[in-house]
């Protein structure tokens, strides 16, 4: 197996959207107005910003992903999945590892996320990702209960 991650070009634009439609529909959540935003302007909502995203490829197919947003003095992660089949690869750390080297370039303070609490496996790697939990406060995701920072 050759697994590798890399910045995202334009000719993963189908995978970025089948990646990010599968993992909300994995998880019974509605493709809310902001997702559908994210997944149809990858360029636009992420990178034009100041923010990277990452594919996970394994032989060649992209099989995860992961994009950073600029916030202010550092970035929230977002849109993180890696497919059921390539779970247990180690892939989404490797993912994390290169949103934080990303951030560290720029000398970001800090890494900030929400996810919800039924992804409990996300939330257990996060944790030991050096995430801490955060109290809760307003968001514009419904699906959004569990939020976490990770100073750098």
């Amino acid at each position: 197996m050759t697994a590798a991650i890399v910045e995202y070009r334009p000719d993963h634009a189908a995978a970025w959207a089948r990646l990010n439609e599968a993992w909300l529909a994995e998880g019974g959540f509605a493709i809310e107005a902001k997702d559908r935003r994210s997944i149809d302007d990858p360029h636009g909502v992420f990178i034009a910003g100041g923010g990277r995203i990452f594919i996970a490829e394994r032989n060649g197919a992209a099989v995860g992903c992961c994009a950073l947003i600029r916030i202010p003095d550092g970035f929230e992660v977002s849109k993180m999945t890696v497919t059921p089949a390539a779970r247990g690869l180690g892939l989404a750390r490797r993912l994390l590892e290169a949103c934080e080297a990303a951030a560290r370039e720029v000398e970001a303070t800090h890494l900030y996320l929400e996810t919800n609490s039924a992804l409990k496996p996300a939330i257990a790697l996060y944790e030991s990702f050096g995430f801490l939990h955060l109290p809760s406060h307003p968001t514009p995701y419904a699906r959004a209960d569990v939020f976490m920072e990770k100073r750098l």
